[in-house]
């Protein structure tokens, strides 16, 4: 299962279309994984430039390791699936992270997306 092979991946590539240029715009970024979704964390909320452009073309590139795949990224809406993700995320990265990450994984908005869904295409 893809979502194994990826789980210890340091960062994955996000690859969003600009919502007023129309051009790719890529970010590195953390990233936790359970099951076939992959959950991010945004800290500046719905003011980041990716969140913007995920709400405008949510069709987005994520590169993980050698794996590239074309999905479609979506806000989190379940209080479920936001603690999970919140959760998922603080696990994986405050344990080697040197400042404490408790206010950014109470704050950030929480973004999945669903790697086996409908529409998801792998391209390595």
């Amino acid at each position: 299962m893809l979502a194994d092979t990826i789980a210890a991946e340091p960062y994955c590539y996000l690859t969003t279309t600009g919502r007023v240029s129309g051009r790719a715009h890529k970010i590195e970024i953390w990233f936790a994984v359970d099951s076939s979704t992959l959950y991010l964390l945004a800290g500046g909320r719905d003011r980041a430039g990716w969140v913007r452009n995920v709400r405008a073309h949510p069709e987005v590139r994520v590169r993980l390791a050698e794996t590239t795949l074309e999905v479609r990224a979506r806000l989190v809406d379940s209080p479920e699936e936001d603690a999970l993700a919140r959760r998922l995320l603080l696990e994986k990265y405050q344990p080697g992270y040197a400042n404490d990450l408790t206010e950014w994984g109470r704050t950030a908005l929480p973004v999945a997306i669903d790697l086996d869904g409908d529409g998801a295409e792998r391209r390595s």
